[in-house]
């Protein structure tokens, strides 16, 4: 049977930063219309759903709340890189024919939350299963991202400058984002003497916490002619998963993402080089680091050296994080939409003071967005093109 291409038709956020009074379905629903709005779609045509994170049934609950009856249906729920996963199995699906539009969506008030007192700042995984020989020693997961860096200081010599300048180019992007929480621009030497949270991360080097949501349509290439912008086609995807606790993690320095990046570029038929926009998960500064290696962006050990002198600006040699990342723009949890979002706008020439240009002046044609998950448990890479 022949495959159908797939492509990103519709793309939006929730209002986003400091949302007081919103509830999460409220932000589910205001981010499906605007996407819904963006492709220039019918919500008729939608056939497939995908949410995690909220509902006793995600997504049915979800669905049923924004009025989808849909045929297709994925909750695979693996943290932050929850909505690469999810593109790759929809574009799956609709390739096979599955399904025709695939509507994802995510909406959460975690800062909200913790300001109203509905929560508190860290929410456990539990202790139960493998967890149970770890959660007794206080091995929260901002300490297991951070031993991951100090492995990788250790053993390649990556500084903790280096790791800052990281934070410091991200709120350089965010400053040209209408969308983003923080824009004020910060310094090295700023990151480097704030509160430690966990050595060697202080708390410019963790992400931020915010309120907000976002949405991605998939289609089917025959519903693109009916759409409102061109099409951003989906050209390859990857996934991969690889320990719950940290003692079965059998090297700190190396992401799931070494494994789900070169499947994605091997199926999208591109390298890594040939990217001219990366958006990464970055709910800490090294998370950005060791992916850039693993996606091949740079040698294993040399990403301390690759993140300096500007690499990572909307104007550098590889713009990363393009609207701020969740160091800067938002962070309202599992983040991984919002990096889907975010390319497509970039490939679409839509992201205005921070859209990037290639070196001729030509807006980029290859974008990839990687998730993260877990305490780097899990990874999505998707390669996206320009129609």
């Amino acid at each position: 049977m022949t495959q159908r291409k797939v492509a990103v038709v519709g793309v939006s956020l929730s209002d986003c930063g400091r949302v007081n009074e919103a509830t999460p379905y409220a932000l589910h629903a205001q981010a499906a219309r605007r996407a819904l709005a963006d492709s220039g779609l019918g919500r008729e045509v939608v056939d497939g759903f995908a949410s995690a994170g909220l509902g006793t049934l995600a997504p049915i609950e979800v669905a049923e709340y924004l009025g989808l009856r849909p045929r297709w249906v994925d909750s695979t729920s693996v943290g932050g890189s929850t909505w690469e996963v999810m593109a790759s199995h929809a574009a799956d699906a609709i390739a096979a024919g599955h399904a025709n539009a695939v509507l994802l969506v995510y909406g959460s008030t975690a800062r909200a939350d913790i300001k109203a007192g509905r929560r508190t700042g860290d929410l456990s995984f539990g202790a139960r299963g493998p967890l149970q020989f770890e959660v007794p020693y206080g091995h929260t997961l901002i300490a297991k991202y951070a031993m991951a860096a100090r492995r990788h200081m250790h053993e390649y010599g990556t500084t903790v400058e280096q790791l800052a300048s990281i934070a410091v180019q991200a709120r350089a992007n965010a400053a040209s984002n209408d969308e983003a929480m923080f824009r004020d621009p910060i310094t090295v030497d700023e990151v480097l003497s704030g509160p430690m949270i966990a050595d060697p991360f202080t708390r410019l080097h963790c992400c931020i916490r915010s309120d907000g949501g976002a949405a991605v349509l998939l289609a089917a290439e025959e519903y693109v002619r009916d759409c409102r912008t061109r099409p951003v086609w989906v050209l390859g995807t990857g996934e991969h998963v690889s320990h719950t606790t940290m003692s079965e993690w059998p090297d700190f320095t190396v992401s799931p993402a070494a494994v789900s990046g070169p499947i994605a570029f091997e199926r999208a038929g591109v390298r890594a080089d040939e990217v001219d926009v990366a958006e990464i998960y970055d709910a800490f500064t090294y998370m950005t680091l060791v992916t850039l290696e693993d996606l091949g962006f740079c040698a294993k050990g040399e990403g301390g050296a690759f993140v300096e002198k500007g690499r990572l600006l909307v104007g550098g040699d590889l713009p990363v994080n393009t609207d701020g990342g969740g160091l800067s723009a938002q962070h309202p949890g599992m983040r991984g939409l919002f990096l889907l979002v975010e390319a497509a706008r970039q490939l679409r020439g839509e992201a205005g003071a921070r859209q990037v240009r290639r070196r001729d002046g030509r807006l980029p044609s290859l974008a990839v967005a990687s998730g993260t998950g877990g305490w780097f448990c899990s990874s999505g890479t998707v390669v996206l093109g320009r129609g």
